[in-house]
């Protein structure tokens, strides 16, 4: 069954969001913003039949099934909480929410009404990304002993931006550093340890941080993500049979390399779909709704709650806090 969608929120992520679900075809239903101006210009702009000036608007439409909320991060539990107590599935942007408990709040609604709440980590939903765990299931790599990415960027320094101002969530960990440490979950699972290091800027919110962790299995992993200078944005896991060395942009549709420790190589991935990819996510969620499966095996929202758990834990570590937070 095919999902009308709702598009909550209509900054830069909604934009590039809506433009693949058009890319794919998907039915986008309705737009709602906090001001009717910039709902309607983001309704024209994307052939959206239905443009509300409020959220609470947007969530009571009964033409939508699923709302994609695109918000900052501090807004998604009201939002996303909105949307679930109206009725409908939700698409949450990543980072899901600011801390654990919120994430466990949006949980539970979304269990007692029966309805999906899923994190949008495009990533793990991305063609490179499902061959990369067919390789990791066939056991090509032999016994994987280290995993490293980085995500890093030179994005605005400017102290009322929301990267950088802690009353929006900002700080490089929640915007950017989320894909490394998700991607590290995705393929050693839960860390047994953490350490994390950080620079503050000057608002206090963290421009540069690094973590190092321990699993389970014995593997080690690394990551290092920065908003103040723009990195290689490579990401590599080492077996200890052979390794895959994801090119720049890892996060993204990439093409990545599995090469033997004697140098051969296995496998060269190049494959690339029309658009950015962030459709593959939506196509999920819709799969996931229309067979009654609960949550994406890519990414179920009980793992996304042990991950917001994992970046409390970091921002422990490093002293960040943000404002009102228990």
């Amino acid at each position: 069954m095919a999902l009308r969608w709702g598009i909550l929120a209509t900054g830069g992520i909604a934009h590039a969001f809506t433009s693949d679900l058009r890319t794919a075809g998907l039915d986008v239903a309705a737009v709602g913003s906090r001001t009717q101006a910039s709902a309607d210009a983001f309704a024209a702009q994307f052939d959206i039949p239905h443009a509300h000036g409020s959220y609470e608007d947007l969530v009571a439409d009964p033409s939508v099934d699923i709302i994609y909320v695109a918000t900052p991060h501090p807004q998604h539990r009201h939002a996303a909480g909105l949307a679930l107590e109206a009725g409908k599935h939700v698409l949450v942007e990543k980072a899901f929410t600011v801390t654990r408990r919120e994430a466990e709040e949006l949980r539970a609604i979304a269990a007692a009404r029966g309805l999906l709440a899923m994190e949008a980590m495009w990533t793990r939903y991305l063609p490179h990304m499902r061959r990369i765990r067919e390789i990791l299931d066939a056991g090509t790599l032999g016994e994987v002993r280290a995993v490293f990415a980085d995500h890093m960027q030179a994005l605005p320094t400017d102290p009322l931006h929301r990267l950088n101002a802690l009353d929006l969530g900002g700080g490089a960990l929640l915007d950017l550093g989320i894909y490394p440490v998700s991607f590290v979950w995705d393929v050693l699972g839960a860390p047994a340890t953490i350490q994390a290091t950080a620079r503050l800027g000057e608002t206090g919110a963290d421009t540069e941080i690094a973590t190092l962790m321990t699993h389970a299995s014995g593997a080690v992993s690394t990551t290092l993500s920065s908003s103040r200078g723009a990195g290689p944005n490579t990401a590599h896991i080492v077996g200890s049979d052979a390794r895959i060395d994801i090119e720049r942009v890892w996060f993204a549709q990439a093409s990545f390399t599995v090469t033997a420790r004697d140098g051969t190589v296995i496998e060269r991935y190049e494959e690339r779909a029309d658009g950015r990819g962030m459709f593959f996510q939506a196509l999920a969620a819709e799969r996931v709704v229309a067979n009654g499966e609960g949550a994406p095996a890519e990414l179920p929202i009980d793992e996304t709650v042990e991950i917001m758990g994992a970046l409390d834990e970091m921002r422990r570590q490093i002293g960040l806090a943000y404002p009102g937070e228990q």
